[in-house]
């Protein structure tokens, strides 16, 4: 097949959306199915890949990291997009991408489906914060329903995403697929570090038990909870740090919390680490992966860590539920303090059990592989263009 997919961002943004592109782009292509993808181009940081269309673009009002296209370049695309017979359109992002995906489907006769990776009435109101949070989330779940209505099909990304949209009333067919991990680029990436070379490049003692997260430094993922809970596990281990990579803008408020907690010293904030390598290394330095967010989409840091042998402590939330089961390379904790940091100080107690589950952990992440989950995706895909030419037919 030949697919033609539309997103309002990609890499260099770092974010779960750029993964998942990523890694059905990659695992669509080995599996012999062609993919274009159009998202915006950016200042700083941008690769030239095969099959990538990069359009012109400015700065989000606001927000350092995002880019907004421009419509109507875009549009201008029409005739070289309709030359290339594409089979169906997939849109990933409800900004310009979704309106120029719709647009695009019409006049080139092509079905469109999107990805509704983003929880929007959970985040918007960490951005607008002088209109009342209610308002903000009647006016996403509303425009989450007109666009959604939009389109042939959707994809969710889990079980959590999918009932969201029957509540807000959405009743375009929905398919949960979840985004695989590429097992093989991710886990067998070497980088100059290993476990002693992390450690030392960070001044992090050898006997420091870590606390890692990865992930954005936003409000939305509940990182301040990570922070507040850590004097819990300081009590029993003096000499754990609690590792925050990401970048975000949240990151300030995030180092105000450590300070005001009083544990500005246990926490180490280091920015975006590089995915080859330099991440890899810090998963396997790390003796226990943590995460918090109660509005997580799936959460592939989770298995991420699970693939590279990290046990995890999370609570399970939202798209988290679809991926943790307990015992499972993972101890799921309760959504509070208490809770967490015993799960936490449990595994840093017993060796034995961190063994056992960093072993679990990467026997279950295998059963995640990108190639299966893109198999279903293109199930979805030759059913929407089956349906496409036969009401051409009738």
């Amino acid at each position: 097949m030949k697919i033609l997919m539309i997103s309002d961002v990609y890499f260099p943004r770092v974010n779960g959306v750029s993964t998942s592109i990523a890694s059905f782009r990659g695992a669509l292509e080995r599996l012999g199915h062609s993919v274009t993808l159009i998202c915006p181009d950016y200042p700083v940081g941008q690769v030239d890949e095969p099959g990538v269309l990069r359009i012109h673009s400015r700065q989000v009002p606001g927000d350092p990291e995002d880019r907004m296209m421009r419509y109507r370049d875009l549009m201008a695309l029409k005739p070289q997009l309709a030359a290339e017979a594409f089979d169906l359109i997939h849109v990933h992002t409800p900004f310009t991408a979704h309106y120029a995906g719709v647009a695009l489907g019409r006049r080139l006769g092509l079905p469109v489906v999107a990805t509704y990776h983003t929880l929007f009435e959970e985040y918007v109101h960490h951005y607008i914060r002088w209109l009342p949070r209610r308002w903000l989330q009647l006016a996403a779940r509303r425009l989450s329903v007109h666009q959604c209505q939009q389109l042939d099909a959707l994809v969710a990304p889990s079980q959590a995403m999918q009932q969201a949209l029957t509540r807000y009333g959405v009743t375009t067919p929905t398919k949960v697929i979840p985004t695989g991990l590429s097992l093989e680029s991710f886990c067998h990436t070497q980088g100059t570090q290993d476990d002693s070379d992390f450690r030392a490049h960070y001044h992090l003692p050898q006997e420091a038990q870590l606390l890692l997260y990865v992930g954005r430094a936003a409000f939305e993922k509940n990182i301040d909870f990570l922070i507040d809970m850590l004097p819990k596990v300081l009590t029993e281990h003096p000499t754990a740090r609690l590792i925050i990579t990401g970048e975000g803008p949240a990151h300030d408020s995030l180092v105000q919390r450590a300070q005001e907690v009083g544990v500005a010293d246990a926490v180490l904030f280091l920015g975006y680490l590089d995915r080859h390598g330099p991440l890899q290394a810090a998963y396997r330095a790390a003796d226990v992966f943590v995460f918090a967010s109660r509005t997580e989409t799936q959460g592939l840091v989770l298995l991420e860590a699970m693939a590279l042998g990290t046990p995890v402590v999370s609570t399970a939330m939202m798209g988290t539920l679809d991926v943790l089961k307990e015992g499972e390379g993972c101890l799921i904790a309760e959504d509070n303090h208490d809770d967490f940091a015993a799960k936490v100080n449990r595994l840093l107690n017993d060796e034995t059990l961190r063994q056992q589950l960093a072993q679990r952990a990467q026997v279950y992440a295998a059963s995640w592989h990108e190639d299966a989950k893109s198999e279903n995706l293109v199930t979805l895909y030759r059913k929407l263009t089956d349906e496409r030419l036969a009401n051409a037919g009738r």
